[in-house]
């Protein structure tokens, strides 16, 4: 029997290791979000995948239901479910010019501990000046690209367009090939940013129900691989606030529970990964002279929904609320928008219990409502609710905007012949919500509009500043 070398056996097994090596394919097929812009700053996300694209949607949805699939198997591989896309370890690095200067990333690990992710934080950026992203693989080379442009500071009077919308299910899809088209409207309108206020994915509703984490990683590689999601980052920066269904389940605020398997903490890491913020999850963003907005978080440091009301009771935690204060009042910005996961004027449904419209966190909710009717020129826009209104304050005259649902068939929750004294537009049916802020004649404006899915005007609300 003849003999065989080792020395060239580990050769050739180097060789052979080496040549599948070459051959590993990677994608990014959910293409990269820029996040927490600044006239300064910039947040780049990305996921590495194994698939050029995801699986294809081959279960079909019920005419009486149709936000959800007919004999959809919970217990399939996730691999193997609609819109399922695996993913794959390497490394990214991620760069930006704006014609003149480059700057670049170094390269970032992508692991399986994390789901695939990276991002990286630009910062000494140039105010209102467009970047080129490039992001690439190490591994296979493999590119993808886009832009966004910083925000003016905050003396340049300049206008403002962008867009916000809440609440959107995987199954509740209105573009079979596409997703939802939402964004297809909105990316026709080159907003200068976009905030998505909560519910993102679901975790609680089937196809499938998220109760481990690989499931509910699931739950973002589908949403994110929608081609019309895919497209509308490649050029729009966001602002993303968590809410209920991103994190847990509906309504949670008890960080003891679990969903199945799924802790609280395994929720919030998953977010994380997602939404890799730096710092406090509370903040706020100047868009030049005339615009400052305000993302709460709602979930972090709440009491339980269940406690008794009273001057302990928060949805949003000492620290915040004096940081909200505070900056609120410190602000010389002409127009101040706050965003909540949740309504603070509403109306809600009685049997709600988890925000400030209603009684189960009214002390606090009537301090919101009495410290925003001292701040000039300010507005709240809220996610949740799966209808589309505009209410104002009986007692603080405060105005409230609420996008609604992405989708119509995940519009409910309402009657629309039900209009309450502070309404004044309502309307059970999705769509997503636009704010323009110009100046006529020197006098700063600013106008809420609601569109339908498709980006037809519905409703529109202007509004002079207060100097």
């Amino acid at each position: 029997m003849k003999k065989i070398n080792l020395k060239y056996a580990s050769l050739i097994v180097l060789v052979i290791i080496v040549a599948c090596e070459s051959k590993k394919k990677d994608f990014f097929t959910s293409g990269f979000r820029t996040m927490e812009v600044s006239d300064s700053t910039a947040l780049i996300w990305t996921r590495l995948y194994g698939q050029a694209a995801p699986n294809l949607v081959v279960h079909q949805k019920t005419d009486e239901h149709p936000s959800y699939p007919i004999d959809f198997d919970e217990e399939m591989a996730l691999d193997s479910m609609d819109g399922g896309v695996p993913g794959v370890e390497g490394a990214v690095r991620l760069i930006l010019t704006d014609g003149l200067e480059s700057m670049e990333s170094p390269w970032v690990k992508v692991t399986k501990e994390n789901d695939f992710t990276a991002s990286h934080l630009f910062s000494a950026l140039k105010p209102d000046t467009q970047y080129e992203v490039t992001i690439e693989s190490k591994a296979s080379g493999n590119k993808v690209s886009g832009n966004f442009r910083t925000a003016p500071t905050k003396t340049v009077e300049k206008p403002i367009h962008f867009t916000t919308s809440t609440c959107q299910y995987f199954w509740s899809y209105d573009d079979s090939l596409r997703g939802f088209k939402v964004y297809d409207a909105m990316n026709s309108m080159n907003p200068d940013f976009f905030v998505q206020t909560g519910d993102y994915v679901y975790y609680d509703r089937k196809g499938p129900v998220a109760k481990d984490i690989p499931t509910a990683r699931h739950k973002w590689h589908a949403m994110d691989s929608w081609s019309s999601l895919v497209d509308f980052h490649l050029k729009v920066p966001m602002y993303m606030i968590k809410d209920d269904h991103d994190l847990l389940r509906d309504d949670i605020s008890d960080k003891n529970r679990t969903y199945g398997k799924l802790s609280w903490n395994d929720g919030l890491k998953i977010w994380k990964e997602n939404v890799p913020l730096r710092g406090e999850p509370y903040r706020t963003f100047r868009w030049g002279k005339d615009l400052q907005i305000w993302l709460v978080e709602g979930r972090e440091f709440r009491s339980e929904n269940k406690m008794e009301d009273g001057p302990d009771k928060t949805i949003l935690g000492s620290e915040q609320k004096s940081w909200l204060e505070q900056t609120l009042k410190e602000s010389d910005a002409t127009f101040k928008i706050l965003f909540s996961a949740t309504p603070i004027i509403g109306p809600d449904r009685e049997n709600k219990k988890d925000n400030h419209a209603n009684k189960g966190f009214q002390t606090e909710g009537d301090w919101m409502r009495g410290m925003l009717s001292q701040i000039d020129n300010v507005y709240i826009i809220n996610g949740d609710r799966h209808w589309q209104y505009h209410s104002v304050d009986s007692v603080t005259q405060v105005n409230e905007f609420g996008s609604g649902p992405v989708s119509d068939s995940h519009s409910q929750g309402w009657d629309q012949e039900d209009m309450r004294p502070q309404h004044r537009f309502l309307r059970v049916n999705g769509g997503f919500l636009g704010v323009k802020i110009t100046r006529e004649s020197s006098q700063p404006e600013i106008k809420f509009i609601h569109y339908d899915v498709d980006g037809n005007e519905v409703y529109s609300a202007k509004f002079q500043a207060e100097m």
